[in-house]
């Protein structure tokens, strides 16, 4: 016979296996207040538990537990630990976690549940398939399931409508969320279904016009976002202000938003947006049962994608191999699932062949090492992917050939072994710092200018960004501005006396064109490769993926401009954005994680 609970209040004590064995056969959702015996429960909650309990628990579908980890083997994973953790079971399934005492989303969980859990009870709806969380060690990182409740909720999905994507307004409204602090996570523009807009606005349905709103909605393309809060807590309540001044008086005119706010407690997306006048044009669903729903329909890889840890290494062939076999390596690289961002053949210096090379220090034969390494080119790569560094370590196998045939012979090592050297043919960062420094040294950022035309269209325009950050360019200055006469003259100063020239200046001139500095090694000639040969029709011949071949439709409009020369690029920078600092990396961060979206 089971040992009979004793009832404090609201809360049902659980301080052993047995009772916690117990507690996981009741129907319907506990929320259960995991506390160490030393601290004891939570306190601060326990007002909201009273309420809920009292608002929701007519039919005996809610309960409310404090267990003690200490003394129960299932909770191990939460012992000596002092902030609260709140667990929710949904019949006897461990199904979310919720760290701290966060009384609003703690009171939208319960609530979320028990309505599901009624309307499931009436035929309303199916069971959702909840899977169920797997404890491991607070303190280490979270993986698939298991991740903080907390972190899963802090999305909100928001629809831009599709007379804001036509008007140009989506990219002013993201500029404005990613000014005040908000992070889109995922985009997608597509045109809904009436399914689709009669579910989402499924609040509004009662209303008289809601079928003509629903014709609205599907008759064109809206922008779906994924939003999250970020880590800055920002007060937004000064928000962006367009900041414009005739472009009479200056080389060039800003249009763009510039933020003014202070630190301070952040404001919900939904008031942000209200603040700004743009709550009209983009709607947003905050229900974590819903937001879940549609990360299912609009990005089904969502959650996969933000579970990987995507990272960069440094890659090196070295000379022997590189000279004898380059091209089945770059082959088995990339079978191997491994993305070649960068690449570029080198001799190394002694110093640099010492630091790659520190980890055969106290071999003897350690000075032929460094004289083979410093014989002929090598290959040094930048490979980028999920969990890279220690990914491109365990595909190298063992530092020696002996090693590496005896005990991993599908590494890397033993397939490529040479016979002059029995050390292992390749080499990979030991870590994610050691990979910054190497990457940092070996392929040293370079800037380049980059203008989208006036004459692109805004869908073109994202297509544009999102090549531009497949090819592995940071976005480190961005603004759209209107170009004046002056500035575009600087542009095609060598095109001076052509029959177009003077067309080619009233275009460049004629609305806002999207200004922008491109980070990366190697940078001008490698936007120069992107963008294509000057005429759209000869590029689809001979560079049919260029940005000009595939968005261009003339000599003139052929989307896109970029300098010319390292010279040429770093005047057009400092004359349009300023001197860049190149100590503070993370200044457009925001904007960078836009385009990377």
């Amino acid at each position: 016979m089971a040992t009979k609970k004793r009832e404090i209040q609201l809360q049902t004590v659980i301080n052993s296996q047995s009772l916690w064995d117990e507690m996981l056969l009741n129907k319907g959702l506990t929320v259960i207040d995991v506390y160490q015996a030393w601290c004891g429960p939570c306190k601060a909650m326990q007002a909201l538990f009273r309420k809920l309990k009292n608002e929701l628990n007519e039919d005996e579908l809610l309960h409310f537990v404090v267990a003690e980890a200490d003394s129960i083997a299932s909770l191990q994973s939460f012992r000596d630990k002092c902030e609260p953790v709140f667990l929710f079971s949904l019949n006897g399934k461990i199904i979310s976690k919720v760290k701290g005492a966060n009384a609003p989303l703690v009171n939208q969980k319960v609530i979320n549940l028990i309505d599901e859990e009624r309307k499931i009870a009436s035929g309303e709806m199916n069971r959702p398939q909840y899977h169920e969380i797997v404890f491991v060690d607070s303190d280490a990182e979270d993986g698939g399931e298991g991740q903080d409740e907390s972190a899963e909720n802090a999305y909100n999905i928001a629809i831009i409508r599709p007379e804001a994507v036509i008007n140009k307004k989506a990219l002013e409204i993201k500029e404005y969320l990613l000014k005040a602090g908000f992070v889109i996570e995922g985009e997608e523009k597509k045109v809904l279904t009436k399914e689709q807009v009669r579910d989402f606005y499924s609040p509004l349905a009662d209303q008289p016009d809601f079928e003509d709103f629903v014709s609205l909605m599907t008759s064109g393309q809206s922008c779906i976002l994924v939003i999250s809060q970020g880590n800055e807590e920002e007060d937004s309540s000064a928000g962006p202000e367009l900041e414009t001044e005739p472009y009479e008086d200056k080389p060039a005119v800003e249009v763009k938003a510039t933020y003014t706010g202070t630190k301070s407690k952040r404001v919900s997306l939904e008031e942000y947006l209200e603040r700004q006048h743009v709550s009209e044009f983009c709607d947003v669903e905050v229900s974590l049962t819903k937001v879940n729903k549609f990360l299912e329909i609009f990005f089904p890889d969502f959650k996969k994608l933000k579970n990987m840890k995507f990272q960069t290494t440094l890659a090196l062939i070295r000379p022997d191999l590189c000279q004898a076999n380059k091209e089945d390596v770059l082959n088995v690289i990339q079978e191997g699932g491994f993305k070649i961002m960068m690449q570029q053949q080198i001799v190394l210096s002694e110093e640099e062949a010492k630091t790659i090379c520190q980890e055969y220090e106290q071999d003897d034969n350690f000075e032929q090492i460094i004289y083979n390494m410093t014989s002929g080119p090598s290959l040094v790569l930048a490979l980028v992917g999920d969990n890279v560094v220690l990914r491109w370590k365990q595909f190298l196998g063992p530092n020696h050939v002996e090693d590496a045939k005896t005990y991993f012979p599908e590494s890397l090592c033993a397939q490529f072994a040479m016979e002059s050297l029995p050390i292992n043919q390749l080499y990979g960062s030991n870590s994610l710092e050691a990979a910054k420094r190497e990457i940092q040294h070996f392929f040293p950022p370079q800037n380049t200018l980059a203008v989208i035309k006036p004459h692109v269209t805004n869908e073109n325009k994202e297509e544009i960004l999102k090549c531009i950050n497949e090819q592995g360019f940071q976005v480190t200055r961005m603004k759209e501005m209107l170009l004046t006469r002056e500035i575009a003259e600087q542009f095609y100063r060598n095109l001076k006396g052509k029959d177009f020239y003077e067309d080619l200046l009233a275009m460049m001139s004629q609305s806002p064109a999207v200004v922008m500095v491109l980070t990366k090694w190697n940078a001008v000639s490698e936007w120069r490769r992107l963008i294509g040969p000057t005429d759209p029709e000869e590029a689809k011949i001979l560079s049919p993926d260029s940005i000009r071949a595939r968005f261009g439709t003339s000599i003139l409009n052929n989307a896109v401009h970029g300098a010319s020369n390292i010279h040429q690029a770093t005047d057009m920078i400092e004359k349009l954005f300023g001197e860049l600092d190149p100590g503070n990396p993370e200044e457009n961060e925001n904007l960078e994680k836009m385009v990377q979206n």
